[in-house]
């Protein structure tokens, strides 16, 4: 297989997989604030309706948030095996093309913090939301 296209596969490939995910942080992020904006507790009758209805897809966004600083990673060391790979097949010691390759090959662990502060910073805010709205429903049972 041509060196040039395996590294375009791991480089597109992790960073796709990276953008896709930013992608649907972002999305779940704002579909649950959306939400919690229109629930009403004063619907629910059970303390675990209303934790069901509120934690729907949060555990997607801690996930990636989890994760993505991994799989940022899994595309650094794969692009530096290609990096060692293509000199050891080319005996090319250029300091030019090795350094550009690993840089490179960095930028994936970058994208992963990327992806990965912003989905934790969601989580939490979202989680703190859960809260609030959690104790809002016990008050309210309480003083019915």
């Amino acid at each position: 297989m041509n060196i040039e296209l395996l590294s375009n596969i791991v480089d597109y490939g992790v960073l796709g997989l990276l953008a896709f995910m930013s992608f649907l942080t972002l999305f779940f992020w704002i579909e649950r604030l959306l939400f919690y904006r229109n629930i009403n507790v004063k619907n629910y009758n059970r303390l675990e309706e209303l934790e069901i209805d509120i934690t729907n897809n949060i555990s997607i966004i801690s996930s990636f948030g989890a994760n993505a600083p991994y799989i940022g990673l899994l595309g650094t060391v794969l692009g530096i095996i290609i990096t060692f790979y293509t000199i050891g097949q080319t005996a090319d010691m250029n300091v030019k093309h090795i350094m550009t390759s690993l840089a490179l090959s960095l930028k994936a662990t970058a994208m992963g913090l990327v992806v990965a502060i912003p989905a934790i910073f969601f989580y939490n805010h979202l989680n703190r939301k859960i809260e609030v709205l959690i104790n809002k429903w016990i008050i309210y049972n309480k003083e019915n």
